[in-house]
């Protein structure tokens, strides 16, 4: 089954012959070298091009090892060139050869190449994006697939496919397996020789315990602010171990720079600031989240924030947590600051919206508790509590907007509703 993933592939289309080295990013088996060697080259071919002007190089294949000697990478690509016409390069996993941006931009001022490549580790490649491509590389973010994405692949009514996804997350390769049993053993696969070995080996980590531990503090606490100083504390209390404050914060860095979670920043709304510490962490796929814990804490409140933040950054937001400090006098006069949280502020261009995620408002307090944060903003820009069941869109005296999980994840205008 292929899944159009049309968000990317216009994308690439529209980068295409502009002069820059195309970097298609994201978690390991997401689906970028398929985002690349069949979806986008099923398009060129469909548009003219033929196979012969196609150049894909796979450098995880083991019988392209020798391929990751750059000298021998620009030699290959350089015998592929058969004439004047364009001819489009695509290496998948290019941060497995020394000195790749000295290959890339030799490509560079070429009029009859143009290159994609694909990457699985942040901090190697957007380096280089930055510094080696001086403007000349662009990045394409890849994600696990969408709800929308995931229904297309499903049998199920929205409501089983919801929680379905909650579980199993949106790994292309895990989406298609048919059994609970095939999806957790591809899914304990991937983690344990997948994403951890490669954080060991890309890291020489000596020791896998301490990071395997942190895993599984974060996972059991995602939408929970956290910073590298209370890690290392819990480490103390819970695991009796002493690890520094500094190996926590490397550690976090790593997890993030493989694509495995992504670090929320706390923002002061009214301040208008970012708060430098603590964070939120989320998984980049719910699945990996939930087979760390062997299926333990199925809790769908914080699956549900975690979904929706990950829908938020595949829709292109910049998104933060929102913090709205409200000075308050108690009733012996006293002055008192009081912090409320917003769980998502959500960016783009001139966009801005403040997004609260609630599994459900079941009576007066809840929903009284959920627009608390919100009612406290006194700006103009729309306020909205996306609700974990089926509700028609509501919109309240204070200017808050309520809407389903449903019409969000399915409805790319649903924030405008």
């Amino acid at each position: 089954m292929i899944v159009a993933r049309d968000r990317y592939l216009k994308k690439l289309i529209a980068k295409k012959h502009n002069g820059k080295i195309k970097i298609v990013t994201g978690i390991r088996r997401c689906g970028k070298s398929f985002l690349l060697s069949t979806i986008f080259t099923n398009w060129l071919k469909d548009n003219g091009v033929d196979s012969e002007h196609i150049i894909h190089i796979n450098l995880e294949d083991r019988r392209n090892k020798e391929l990751r000697n750059p000298d021998i990478l620009l030699n290959y690509i350089d015998s592929k060139l058969s004439d004047n016409k364009m001819h489009y390069v695509m290496i998948d996993e290019i941060q497995l050869v020394p000195e790749f941006e000295d290959v890339l931009n030799s490509y560079l001022d070429m009029p009859n190449v143009d290159v994609y490549v694909t990457g699985s580790n942040a901090r190697f490649l957007s380096k280089q994006v930055r510094t080696e491509f001086a403007g000349r590389g662009e990045e394409v973010k890849l994600y696990p697939f969408s709800f929308k994405e995931f229904l297309s692949t499903s049998e199920l009514d929205q409501n089983s496919a919801l929680r379905d996804y909650m579980i199993y997350g949106g790994l292309p390769q895990v989406v298609l397996k048919d059994t609970h049993e095939e999806k957790v053993e591809l899914l304990t696969a991937l983690f344990e020789n997948t994403y951890v070995n490669d954080i060991v080996h890309r890291y020489k980590l000596r020791n896998t315990e301490p990071l395997n531990e942190l895993l599984d503090i974060l996972a059991s606490s995602i939408g929970g602010v956290t910073n590298a100083t209370k890690l290392a504390n819990t480490f103390v209390s819970v695991k009796h171990e002493n690890i520094s404050r500094n190996t926590i914060v490397n550690y976090l860095d790593y997890i993030c720079d493989s694509f495995l979670m992504e670090k929320a920043s706390r923002y002061d709304i009214k301040g208008k600031r970012y708060i430098e510490s603590p964070y939120k962490y989320y998984f980049s796929d719910c699945g990996l989240r939930n087979v760390r814990l062997n299926f333990r804490q199925i809790e769908y409140t914080h699956l549900l924030e975690n979904i929706i933040y990950n829908e938020l950054l595949i829709r292109g937001f910049s998104v933060d947590v929102g913090v709205v400090p409200k000075v308050q006098r108690n009733e012996e006069g006293k002055i008192s600051r009081q912090y409320y949280e917003v769980d998502f502020v959500c960016n783009q261009g001139s966009k801005r919206y403040y997004i609260q995620a609630a599994y459900r408002m079941s009576d007066e307090n809840k929903i009284k508790q959920e627009e608390k944060s919100l009612i406290n903003i006194d700006d103009s820009f729309k306020k909205i509590i996306i609700l974990g069941e089926y509700t028609p869109v509501l919109h309240n005296e204070a200017g808050i907007t309520s809407i389903s999980i449903y019409d969000f994840l399915l409805n790319e205008n649903s924030l405008e509703l």
